[in-house]
C-alpha cells in the first residue's frame, strides 16, 4: 500500500484529499497542528501527525521517524493573514523547509503536488480578456498571490525533484467558509456587489479538484504546472442567480463603487489588530474584486489527463446547499 502525506488535512481541502486518497486505498498520513479542528477526519485509518513547519530542526527530526512518502501532497496554507509577512512565512518559507528535509534526508517522494492558486499569476487582461496561460508573465495582486509564486519559483529550480503544481481558480463546495458569507446573505435576501464593471469568473468544485490532484499525481508528468476550473467562464452576477433559485430567494441588490468599498475595507481592516483576524471585506480582496478578468486557460489539463470535470457551477451550488442545509449552516 502507497503512503501519502497530505499536509493542511483539516482544511477544506485538505479534508477531501485525505477522502479520496482512502477511497484509492493509500495508507493516509495527516498532517494538523495541535489546534487543528479534524472534525471531517474521523476515519479510523488515517495516520494523524503533528507537523511544525516553521521549526526545520524539528520537522526534520519528526520526518526521520516517519516512514518514505511515495507521495506528498503539500495543501498547508494561509489565505488570509493580519499581517503580509505571514503569508510568505507560511506559504513560501513553510513550503521550502519541508522540500529541503525531504531533499536533505533522501526522502524524495515520487511526486510533490504543490496545492498553488490562480491568485499566484493574477489577473488577466482586462482589455482583450483573453485566458490567463501558463506561459503569461505572473502578475499578482495580492500577498497571498505573491507568496505562492515564491513557491513555485522556488520549485523551478529544483533538480531531480519531481513535482506538480496545481493551481485552482475559486474553490467551493460543503464545509467552505469564504464564499459561503454570499450564500448568507442572499438567504437574509441581500447581494453585494462592488464596482459595476462585469467580472468574468472561473470556479470548480472540490470534488473535481481532488480528482484532479490525484490524476496528476498518479501520472508519469512531473515539473509542470495547471489551472484547474470547471472550464466554463461565469459572469459576476450568475453565482448570486443560481444561489437565489436554488433557496427560492429575492434580493435588495446593493452596489457598493470600488472607491467607497476601499474606504471600507481600510475601516474594517483596523479590526484585525482587535480580534487577530482578517476581515472579509480587506484592501486585499478590493484588489481581486475590481479585477474583471479570472478566466485561465484549462486545455492543457484537460489533453494531458482527459480531465472532465463532473460539476458545473449550478450542480456544485445544488450540492453544496444541501450540504449547508444538512450542516446548520443554512436555516
Amino acid at each position: 500500500m502507497k503512503k501519502v502525506l497530505i499536509t493542511g488535512a483539516s482544511g477544506f481541502i485538505g479534508s477531501f484529499l485525505v477522502e479520496e486518497a482512502l477511497k484509492r486505498n493509500y495508507e493516509v498520513y495527516a498532517s494538523i497542528r495541535k489546534t487543528s479542528n479534524t472534525e471531517y477526519l474521523t476515519d479510523p485509518r488515517i495516520k494523524f501527525i503533528e507537523l511544525d513547519f516553521s521549526d526545520k530542526d524539528s520537522l526534520s527530526k519528526k520526518i526521520f521517524g516517519l516512514p518514505y512518502f511515495d507521495y506528498v501532497i503539500h495543501s498547508a496554507g494561509l489565505t488570509k493573514a493580519v499581517q503580509k509577512s505571514d503569508y510568505f512565512l507560511t506559504n513560501f518559507q513553510y513550503t521550502k523547509n519541508i522540500i529541503k528535509v525531504l531533499i536533505s534526508q533522501k526522502r524524495i517522494p515520487q511526486k510533490f503536488i504543490y496545492m498553488s492558486s490562480l491568485a499566484a499569476y493574477g489577473p488577466g487582461d482586462p482589455i482583450l480578456l483573453q485566458e490567463i496561460k501558463s506561459s503569461d508573465t505572473p502578475n499578482p495582486v495580492t500577498s497571498y498571490g505573491k507568496s505562492k509564486l515564491e513557491s513555485e519559483k522556488y520549485l523551478s529550480t529544483l533538480i531531480d525533484f519531481p513535482y506538480v503544481i496545481i493551481r485552482p481558480t475559486a474553490v467551493y463546495g460543503p464545509r467552505e467558509k469564504d464564499l459561503y458569507t454570499v450564500f448568507k446573505l442572499i438567504n437574509k435576501n441581500l447581494e453585494l456587489f462592488v464596482g459595476s464593471k462585469k467580472q468574468h469568473l472561473s470556479f470548480v468544485y472540490v470534488k473535481d479538484l481532488v480528482k484532479v490532484v490525484f490524476q496528476t499525481m498518479e501520472s508519469n508528468i512531473v515539473n509542470k504546472g495547471y489551472f484547474v476550473s470547471d472550464g466554463n467562464v461565469y459572469d459576476g452576477e450568475i453565482l448570486g442567480n443560481i444561489i437565489k433559485e436554488q433557496l427560492n430567494k429575492k434580493t435588495i441588490r446593493i452596489k457598493v463603487p470600488v472607491e467607497m468599498a476601499r474606504w471600507i475595507a481600510m475601516i474594517t481592516e483596523g479590526t484585525k489588530y482587535i480580534t487577530g483576524k482578517q476581515p472579509v471585506l480587506n484592501l486585499e480582496k478590493i484588489k481581486e474584486l475590481e479585477s474583471i478578468n479570472w478566466k485561465c486557460d484549462v486545455q492543457p489539463l484537460f489533453d494531458d489527463f482527459n480531465f472532465k470535470p463532473e460539476y458545473n457551477l449550478s450542480q456544485g451550488i445544488t450540492e453544496t446547499i444541501q450540504w449547508y442545509r444538512q450542516a446548520n449552516w443554512l436555516k
